[in-house]
């Protein structure tokens, strides 16, 4: 007979592992749907991983969690990069993952997202188990907030202290890239504005949007070259970061050339019984992992 002290924790295990998460996986170069695990032996021999979200999908983060869980069982070490977390909070984080700080103290100066026990910190506890780098790639948010209302003279007025938070190199063209974020933006237009002025505050939006980008970018680079062993950098961004390969993910490729860029796409539909990727969807990223809203 099994004795209950062996029983008793089993079952804790059990209640608290994760249940199944329904999801569907689309490779669009093959055109074919196949298994998550497929996916990831795929991923696994990437030199960058983009994982773009929806922010607020719990299905998407429990398959986020999935993915870097995945890579280990492929015996790959990855560096785990975040959009969730600014540059100048990389010591705090690194005391935490050395054991240095608890981690109360840690999230009290780190600045977390909203949700980020229930979202992101299962990400970090992973990485910290397994002794994997985590990256604080994004700039600042008082500086992302400073450029959508200065424009981008905002870089030049940044005190000498700020600005290794900032990426040295900054393009911000108004390409296709740009007309996807005026788009969005002209879905949400400012009351009592005219023409030229929702333009020129969408330019300015746009200019901190591109300083986020080449900032992750600049960032997710610095991991691959940093790397001391087999294994990916996955960073996890909005999808509109990654998605068609622009953003954070264009301004990456630009600065590793020669290096494989793998994209994936989170998609929550209300069914995944009948799903048909066409169009433009066939463009927006290497894999497009659907779950169930």
């Amino acid at each position: 007979m099994t004795p209950l002290s062996t029983i008793a924790p089993l079952a804790v295990a059990l209640l608290q592992a994760p249940g199944y998460v329904p999801e569907r996986v689309y490779d669009t170069r093959a055109k074919a749907f196949v298994d998550f695990e497929v996916m990831l032996t795929d991923a696994a021999l990437a030199d960058v991983i983009f994982v773009g979200e929806q922010h607020d999908d719990p299905n998407t983060h429990r398959l986020e969690a999935g993915i870097l869980e995945g890579l280990k069982r492929r015996n790959v070490a990855p560096v785990l990069s975040l959009e969730m977390f600014e540059r100048d909070v990389q010591p705090a984080l690194d005391a935490y993952l050395s054991g240095s700080v608890t981690e109360e103290d840690t999230l009290r100066s780190a600045r977390p997202w909203p949700r980020y026990k229930t979202d992101y910190r299962p990400l970090v506890e992973l990485a910290r188990a397994n002794a994997w780098p985590v990256i604080g790639a994004n700039v600042p948010r008082r500086i992302a907030s400073a450029v959508a209302t200065g424009g981008r003279e905002a870089i030049d007025q940044l005190v000498e202290s700020d600005r290794p938070f900032v990426a040295r190199e900054l393009r911000c063209p108004l390409d296709g890239y740009f007309e996807r974020f005026a788009k969005s933006m002209d879905s949400h237009p400012a009351p009592n504005q005219k023409p030229e002025q929702q333009r020129a505050m969408t330019e300015r939006y746009y200019w901190s949007q591109c300083v986020k980008d080449e900032t992750m970018a600049e960032s997710i680079a610095a991991a691959v070259e940093r790397r001391t062993g087999p294994g990916p950098v996955v960073h996890y961004n909005g999808a509109f970061h990654s998605d068609f390969g622009l953003g954070t993910a264009e301004r990456t490729r630009r600065r590793l050339p020669g290096k494989r860029i793998l994209i994936v796409s989170m998609l929550p539909v209300d069914s995944l019984d009948a799903l048909h990727p066409s169009g433009e969807d066939l463009q927006r990223a290497d894999y497009l992992v659907y779950t169930v809203k």
